[in-house]
């Protein structure tokens, strides 16, 4: 097997955010040490598994130790058909892959408290297994164990491909939580959560619509925004938080906003837009304290395809250029995909795969744990 800094091997990448819209999943090479996308996919989740994993995740459903076994095992399955089913669309053999990074599903998220934790599932070893390749998992916890917050991690990747000389960028990545990367003109870089983006307005779309997301925006376009409801959802104390901090669906659920009066007395478009409102307008007071100097925005994600909330952010972020990481060569759907494969890539050398500044870990950690691949299949 390719040793792993050979300029030959392919590295994959995978995640499913917290949407968990479906499994992106990244062919990638290194060209002096830079990482350059090859190929990659979009796998969709078996509606059922899906509908499980969001269950879980925004606290609706509990688990008792079988069905945890089982669901992480069934993930794991899932992760490894998008490999496959990445090999395949290309005709690349898995003999040519070094390694897989698996983010894995994220299902809780606790980086606070007397015993902090994140947890993601999807058993590395299964695909390890089904697919013949060393797999690195478990990103996260060595950074969580280590005082930060696990999260953001794809600020480092964001550094090297995005980086704007002479003057500050704001790196926006809008999956199921908004987060963002603040690339200064000095160098330095940091990054947090801001808050939802596409959970919320997902997760109320498909209680209202029965459709898994609000295609362009029009749910949140065909109503009008509560001010009344805004101010109460932006109150919640996450958003005065100074940073190094993180947060995911076990917060911002639909039990917390069905928990606000107003919301239930709003009609099912009007609370779309007021979610949609709250997601551009807490990002735009996050860029304002912590980026007030940024002459640019990039957006990455799966949000960039909600044409309504692109441009309510243009809207709030003026007179800041807002754009999307393709014009600067970086696919905005695989850009995360392909941080994973940097990481793992960064696991197997035994370099370091966080930021403090971003996490506000104790120190740099080398981050994953490395699922070798049968000696004989």
């Amino acid at each position: 097997m390719a040793k792993p800094d050979d300029a030959s091997a392919l590295y994959i990448g995978l995640i499913s955010g917290t949407s968990a819209d479906g499994i992106d999943a990244a062919l990638v090479r290194f060209e002096k040490g830079q990482p350059r996308l090859i190929d990659a996919i979009a796998h969709a989740w078996p509606a059922a598994l899906r509908q499980q994993i969001l269950g879980v995740a925004q606290g609706e459903a509990t688990l008792d130790l079988d069905a945890f076994g089982r669901l992480d095992i069934a993930v794991g399955h899932a992760f490894a058909d998008a490999v496959e089913t990445l090999l395949a669309h290309g005709g690349t053999p898995a003999s040519s892959v070094r390694a897989i990074g698996s983010h894995g599903q994220t299902i809780r998220h606790r980086p606070s408290g007397e015993f902090p934790f994140t947890l993601q599932i999807g058993h590395a070893s299964v695909i390890a297994e089904r697919c013949g390749i060393d797999v690195v998992a478990d990103f996260r916890s060595a950074d969580v164990a280590a005082g930060g917050q696990g999260a953001p991690l794809l600020p480092a990747v964001h550094a090297m491909l995005l980086s704007a000389f002479g003057h500050t960028r704001v790196v926006l990545n809008l999956g199921g939580i908004a987060n963002i990367t603040v690339l200064t003109a000095n160098g330095h870089v940091f990054g947090f959560d801001t808050g939802p983006a596409n959970g919320l307005m997902d997760a109320w779309c498909l209680r209202h619509r029965g459709e898994a997301f609000d295609r362009n925006g029009a749910f949140a376009a065909s109503g009008s925004v509560d001010e009344a409801l805004l101010a109460t959802l932006l109150r919640d104390p996450y958003f005065a938080l100074p940073p190094p901090k993180s947060t995911g669906r076990e917060h911002f659920h639909l039990s917390w906003l069905d928990a606000r009066a107003q919301a239930r007395a709003l009609s099912p478009a009007d609370v779309q837009a007021t979610l949609l409102e709250l997601t551009a307008r807490s990002i735009a007071m996050a860029i304002d304290a912590h980026a007030n100097d940024a002459k640019d925005v990039l957006l990455c994600g799966g949000g960039v395809h909600n044409s309504a909330l692109v441009q309510r952010l243009r809207e709030l972020l003026q007179p800041r250029e807002l754009r999307s990481t393709a014009e600067h060569g970086v696919d905005p759907d695989y850009l995360e995909a392909t941080a994973f494969a940097w990481l793992a890539r960064q696991r197997l050398l035994g370099l370091p795969g966080n930021l403090p500044a971003v996490t506000g870990a104790k120190g740099p950690r080398v981050l994953g744990a490395v699922y070798p691949a049968p000696a004989t299949r």
